[in-house]
């Protein structure tokens, strides 16, 4: 079996042939996540799965392999129209597809070579595993759009649905849920930890975890990833909805929420309005939902995911650092989370595990709770696990296995049980609102590697660092012209 390293060159290097066919790299992409459907649904019916093919007879993975140049090429756009025109998650992961790969040559080869010779059931959790990311990463390096630069890391995921323990019972939604990483996970956790009765399959299979992706390709490769592990039937609604989760609250409550959110603030587009004029869109998100309006993406989440959470209900969130030092809309929202919530645990995580360079971020987690006059937070603990810690997706990949002291410290059982360390402390309400703009940026831990100049970050890393501040820092200054604009505008308008 090809290590996913190779397969991505393997990839890569074909999409460089196709590229000048005229085939675009998210094409390409878009291919792959057809064929690698059909391909690995044809290989879960022999062992060790041996489910049914949810691909109907005469349209699925040995139809492709039965035939080569025109004859295929003719197949497989049939097929596509065919399987697009189907309800349900089939028609979903189908629908408005269409063949780039116009040369019969180049599409045998694909088929026949590329994609056959390998078997994509086991390369990982995720369909797309690692060799998908490291496609789509390279494409955006070669200047494509910004998707599967904020991939979350499948360590990381694992990391937190360890700690957060979903059970049978449970309803579990990512809000931003991209290829569907949380959801994948949360549903093996569920499965490998518990014996289910068939109630709890069925209710596993059906009701277990919901998604919300914006983009569309996205959300079909979501799909792909829950149909192929078992999540939701052919024929079935989809687990995955496509759409703006911040455009209105869904009306659904979960109890979970697992959710790694875009970065960035919403742009200001041309859009027409009622009189058929060219006006530019309203950059804050206004619902009555919301404790505060603001353009920054990460904040509104943070609001939305408290409304969509059950009382009770659980969420572990990615936030990039400005979440959580940021003035204004930031802290009112902080002010807010602390009190409706128990904020009981944040997770800083170091740099150089996304495919953007320089992101800096957190999980935090914490619990909704009934209204009430007191805070319920009582005390926040955090861990440190950024400070002297030095990660690259090519030399130094982090892996479950350097989370394992996290997951050990928060004690998932038994948090009352919990020990500070050198890394692990605890700070109290009164400490956490005390503080300037109620900063939950906290650290504590002298950087030592920053006195040694052989153990600085390499120069790109330091670049990455630096447009990281600096994307920050625009992202504030848009806002702030967008509140001037918005005044200037007057309430008339």
């Amino acid at each position: 079996m090809n290590s996913p390293r190779d397969l991505v060159n393997k990839l890569w290097a074909f999409c460089h042939v196709l590229r000048d066919d005229g085939v675009s790299t998210l094409d390409y992409v878009q291919q792959l996540t057809l064929l690698l459907f059909l391909k690995m649904s044809d290989e879960q019916t022999g062992a060790p799965w041996h489910r049914p093919s949810p691909v109907p007879a005469g349209l699925g993975w040995q139809s492709l392999l039965s035939r080569s140049g025109e004859d295929l090429e003719n197949h497989y756009t049939h097929l596509l129209r065919e399987l697009g025109a189907r309800d349900g998650m089939l028609g979903q992961i189908f629908r408005k597809s269409q063949n780039k790969i116009q040369d019969p040559a180049r599409l045998t080869y694909l088929i026949h070579t590329l994609i056959d010779q390998e078997n994509w059931s086991q390369l990982d959790v995720d369909v797309k595993g690692d060799a998908y990311e490291g496609l789509l990463d390279r494409g955006v390096a070669d200047g494509g759009a910004g998707a599967g630069q904020y991939f979350t890391p499948r360590a990381l995921i694992q990391a937190i649905v360890d700690v957060m323990q979903p059970e049978p019972e449970e309803t579990i939604v990512d809000p931003a849920c991209g290829t569907g990483g949380f959801l994948l996970a949360a549903q093996e956790y569920v499965v490998t930890h518990h014996q289910l009765d068939p109630d709890q399959r069925k209710h596993v299979r059906d009701e277990l975890v919901t998604g919300f992706e914006l983009v569309d390709d996205t959300a079909r490769l979501a799909a792909m990833n829950m149909l192929l592990h078992g999540i939701g039937t052919p024929n079935g609604a989809s687990p995955i909805r496509t759409g703006d989760s911040l455009k209105a609250d869904p009306g659904g409550r979960w109890s979970m929420v697992l959710a790694n959110p875009p970065f960035g603030v919403k742009s200001s587009n041309l859009v027409i309005n009622d009189e058929g004029e060219a006006v530019r869109e309203r950059v804050t998100t206004s619902r009555d939902d919301f404790w505060v309006e603001t353009s920054n993406k990460q904040l509104n989440f943070v609001q939305h995911i408290h409304t969509i959470l059950d009382t009770h209900g659980r969420a572990a969130v990615v936030l990039p650092d400005n979440v959580l030092f940021e003035g204004g809309a930031g802290e009112k929202i902080r002010r807010k989370l602390l009190e409706t919530c128990d904020v009981h645990t944040i997770l800083r995580l170091p740099t150089g595990i996304f495919y953007a360079g320089g992101v800096k971020a957190n999980v935090v987690f914490f619990d909704k709770k009934p209204a009430s006059k007191a805070a319920w937070t009582r005390e926040t603990w955090v861990y440190d696990f950024r400070t002297g810690e030095r990660f690259t997706m090519k030399t130094r990949p982090m892996t479950r296995e350097h989370l394992q002291p996290f997951v050990d410290a928060y004690k998932a059982d038994a948090r009352h049980q919990r020990v500070e360390s050198d890394r692990f402390r605890k700070f109290s309400y009164d400490e956490l609102v005390g503080r300037d703009k109620v900063n939950l940026d906290i650290s504590w831990l002298a950087d030592d590697s920053l006195d040694d100049p052989s153990k600085l970050p390499d120069p790109q890393t330091l670049i990455a660092d630096i447009a990281a501040e600096l994307q920050d820092l625009l992202g504030q200054v848009s806002e702030l012209a967008a509140i001037v604009e918005s005044a200037k505008a007057g309430p008339g308008e």
